[in-house]
């Protein structure tokens, strides 16, 4: 999934999140479509993820492994903040057609 970053922080941020994979299917946060927002300023960066599911109980593990991949893979960076929110709830179609494809939706 190509994201269209603002400055070469914030694209570090997201080729980072690439490696963040989710445990039940195995495939990027960032294809499935799980990262909402990615904010860099200074050096603070914020991220909002979702789970595919509300009720998903990976969620404190999963955003704690997304503040440390980024805080491992872009050394400008001295704090990140990992929100995980639920507005607006994730569906399918917000997947890479890469992910589709492998998970036989595309």
């Amino acid at each position: 999934m190509t994201q269209k970053a603002q400055n070469p922080v914030e694209q570090a941020v997201w080729d980072a999140l690439t490696e963040v994979m989710d445990v039940e299917v195995g495939v990027s946060i960032v294809d499935l479509g799980l990262v909402y927002k990615v904010i860099v300023s200074g050096d603070r960066a914020g991220v909002d993820i979702t789970t595919t599911s509300p009720s998903c109980p990976v969620h404190v593990s999963m955003a704690e492994e997304v503040r440390q991949v980024i805080l491992r893979k872009v050394p400008s960076l001295s704090e990140v903040e990992v929100q995980v929110v639920r507005d607006p709830l994730w569906t399918p179609e917000r997947m890479s057609e890469a992910a589709k494809n492998l998970l036989g939706g595309g």
